[in-house]
């Protein structure tokens, strides 16, 4: 690195100035429209247009018309195979959530016609979820009792429903959909986690037969209702439950080994429905503790526009409920829709799915539906039946409405152990622990997250936890802004290749030269702390060489994306600082960002330009030479005195 022979290094350069209001323009476009939706109206007639643009917005427009009848076989395995899951579950999850169970049934038919229409998804089956039904239950169950008040508890799980399709369409429409992005993914497997064993925990009350129970959602105040009432458990209701749960566990376990029979496992809660239906209606198992739903209407889905409770007290408990639960489904759905998207090698948008669901929960609310979204379990099915695309949704909401219609005073008899037993199967897939395990091995601040959210969950509430999950990661996301790393470089052996000396213990020193990387944009928030730790390397590179011999300090900018006034102060007093010293600061890479504020401020005409270069390369060779040099001159100087002296 000492050669003497040194090339004229290649000029950084400072970008134009842009007009204000481009550069606005470009900011926003690059906030909101990041993927360029707009792109495939350019260059169009207006007829085109108008025609692209009904198929952006109502994807059906799109791949109707190349529908085929290969297509509508494989679309109608798939339908009726996901129905055979989605009434047991429907009419589970209505229960989980304190809902009439006809409710259930009404939100597996208008929603999905809708989503059919609107989403851009080939893969994902629409229903209700537990997740999002028991955070109703918890959320809405504070402010009324839906057993005492049934009516008016209804009235809010639509009118929470409504909201939370507005909010969701709303994060579409204005492009937002970054804002469910902080629900990182430690976040969902530990809230997830901690839902599922709640969810688990509650179903004991059908699984022993318990008329009471508390509303609790938190494991001690489940263990204590249970355990309060050991004299009212009833074991057949207890040995029902616990051979429908050994026979859907293990339905779920043969088709995970063997995917070819994953019909198995799709056909298993309407094939418990049934079987327990028909045990309870010829043992007469009902006198004998074991209760049942009772009488379901038959019927199509009611209008419910004017249930809708805009004018009620609670109004403020129905709003806070549909975004928590809004924002929750709304990161499930679009996670799923993804995740199957990938295997199929097709992109879906984010923000169409967020309108797509946005506006079937406003649709459905309407029609005496709550929250619906894709889930897992029911999308993973759909997969593996086949389906081609969305018309799947449709064949599935058609055998809805023909249990609606004729079927439904066949589900008199089903048992509510079953149901219990179908939601405890379902909810054992969503304790991810594998995940959690990976987290710990790959990264520990995540898992405190995950674990985090899961205490929170179990031993506070549904809402305690989902707080606690979201401060600590956005407490981790500003903490790597205010505290970002800084990096000591040297040079690998043999090569103009400079990297962490923490990383290559390999690369060298550079004799006189101190090379400091840092690896975060520079802003108010770590102004003060980045100063502060470029001190401090400097006095230890200082103490470390007796003072003598640093010369240059280079900052490396490489990683640098941007800069503000704070940012460019703190430039100004570390220039400061090192001329104090006698050495001398370099720049090396300035983004164009950063570089453009430093001529706006008047930095680079105090500073000048020639201290500032392309590479570290560059800036490491040009102080080399300038050592060399100065060594050289130090060295005829010494000489002409001797001669003088002699």
């Amino acid at each position: 690195m000492g050669n003497p022979y040194y090339e004229c290094p290649l000029p950084v350069t400072i970008p134009p100035a842009k007009p204000f209001l481009e550069s606005i323009k470009l900011g926003i476009k690059e906030t909101l429209f990041p993927d360029d939706p707009f792109r495939q109206f350019k260059n169009q007639p207006a007829s085109r247009k108008f025609i692209l643009g009904m198929q952006y917005f109502v994807p059906i427009l799109e791949w109707a018309p190349r529908y085929t009848f290969e297509f509508f076989k494989a679309d109608l395995i798939a339908g009726i195979t996901i129905a055979s899951l989605a009434v047991p579950q429907g009419i589970s999850y209505a229960s989980l959530a304190s809902l009439p169970p006809i409710i259930g049934l009404y939100s597996s038919f208008v929603p999905p016609l809708v989503y059919a229409m609107l989403g851009s998804s080939r893969d994902l089956a629409v229903g209700t979820v537990a997740v999002a039904s028991l955070l109703i239950s918890s959320m809405l169950g504070k402010e009324v009792n839906p057993n005492e008040n049934a009516k008016l508890y209804v009235q809010l799980a639509l009118t929470a429903t409504f909201f939370a399709g507005v909010f969701q369409a709303a994060l579409g429409l204005l492009r937002l959909g970054f804002i469910v992005d902080f629900l990182s993914h430690a976040t969902i497997v530990g809230f997830m986690g901690g839902a599922a064993t709640v969810v688990c925990l509650q179903q004991l009350k059908g699984i022993l037969g318990l008329v009471r129970f508390t509303h609790g959602t938190d494991l001690v105040s489940v263990l204590r209702s249970v355990f309060s009432q050991t004299h009212q458990w009833r074991w057949e209701s207890g040995v029902l439950g616990c051979c429908f749960l050994f026979f859907l566990v293990l339905t779920r376990y043969v088709s995970k080994r063997k995917p070819c029979f994953f019909w198995i496992n799709a056909m298993a809660p309407m094939m418990s429905v049934i079987v327990g239906s028909v045990l309870v209606y010829l043992t007469n198992a009902e006198k004998y503790g074991v209760q049942v739903i009772g009488h379901l209407e038959k019927g199509l889905n009611p209008l419910s526009v004017s249930e809708l409770a805009f004018g009620s007290p609670y109004m403020v408990a129905a709003i806070k409920t549909g975004i928590i639960t809004g924002v929750i489904s709304l990161a499930e759905g679009v996670a799923v829709g993804r995740s199957f998207a990938m295997f199929k090698n097709y992109h879906i948008d984010g923000n169409k799915e967020m309108i797509a669901f946005g506006m079937m929960n406003i649709a459905g609310s309407c029609a005496s539906c709550y929250l619906t979204t894709g889930p897992f379990s029911r999308t993973a099915v759909n997969f593996n039946a086949g389906c081609k695309t969305a018309g799947s949704n449709i064949v599935m909401a058609t055998a809805v409405m023909v249990t609606l219609l004729f079927l439904t005073p066949l589900f008199h008899y089903t048992p509510i152990v079953v149901l219990s037993s179908i939601i405890i199967a379902a909810m054992l897939g969503l304790i991810d622990y594998e995940a959690a395990i990976g987290l710990w091995k790959v990264d520990k601040c995540d898992f405190i997250v995950c674990v985090s959210a899961y205490i929170g969950v179990v031993f506070g509430s549904v809402e305690i936890g989902l707080v606690i999950a979201v401060t600590i990661s956005l407490l981790r996301m500003l903490l790597s802004v205010a505290r970002p790393r800084t990096f000591l470089l040297g040079n690998i052996p043999n090569s103009m290749i400079f990297r962490s000396i923490d990383q290559y213990p390999i690369a060298n020193n550079i004799p006189g030269v101190l090379i400091l990387q840092i690896d975060a944009p520079v802003y108010f928030a770590n102004a003060n702390y980045l100063r502060e730790r470029w001190i401090y390397e400097e006095d230890e590179k200082l103490k470390s060489t007796g003072g003598s011999s640093l010369q240059y300090v280079i900052l490396d900018l490489s990683a640098v994306g941007s800069t503000d006034t704070s940012g460019i102060s703190m430039f100004k007093e570390v220039k400061k600082n090192i001329d104090r010293r006698g050495l001398k600061l370099v720049l090396a890479n300035p983004r164009s960002e950063v570089i453009k504020k430093l001529v706006k401020s008047k930095f680079i005409e105090s500073f000048g330009q020639e201290w500032i270069y392309l590479t570290v390369g560059e800036a490491v060779a040009a102080c080399n030479f300038m050592l060399h040099a100065s060594k050289s001159n130090n060295q005829v100087a010494d000489e002409f005195d001797a001669h003088n002296n002699a």
